[in-house]
């Protein structure tokens, strides 16, 4: 082997070795779903009946376009809302400035993917293009 292609092997398993698993992307958001989110949607992703709208099979998530969910997830949400069928009126708060641009890209795709729903995968890029966009109006 030449020198070059084995430096090149070397910098390419240890790029692998620093990124996340998905099963670590998965644990760290389901980390932060619990410790933040899991206090109104519950554990379950079911709600509290009239007050917190569940994420659990939720027509709001499937109809509602990615980068608006996660911007509601970063900036917070306010105002009326149809989940499943039943009108919510209430406020998100934001996710808290502690959390990370990876840690919100993780608990945004285990709460798109978790509990029934099928949103696919959030990326660090999809919350920093997020962010540049603002609140929703």
């Amino acid at each position: 082997m030449k020198t070059v292609d084995m430096i090149l092997s070397v910098v390419a398993a240890s790029l692998v070795c620093t990124l996340p698993s998905v099963a670590q992307n998965k644990k760290n958001g389901e980390k932060v779903f619990n410790e933040y989110c899991s206090t109104c949607h519950q554990k379950d992703g079911k709600g509290l009946a009239n007050v917190y709208p569940p994420l659990a099979k939720s027509d709001y998530i499937a109809k509602t376009d990615k980068e608006t969910l996660l911007r509601q997830i970063i900036f917070g949400l306010n105002g009326k809302i149809k989940v499943n069928g039943k009108e919510y009126n209430g406020v998100m708060a934001p996710l808290p400035a502690k959390y990370t641009d990876a840690d919100i890209s993780d608990v945004a795709t285990y709460a798109l993917n978790m509990f029934g729903n099928s949103k696919g995968k959030v990326s660090v890029a999809d919350v920093k293009a997020a962010k540049k966009k603002g609140k929703l109006k």
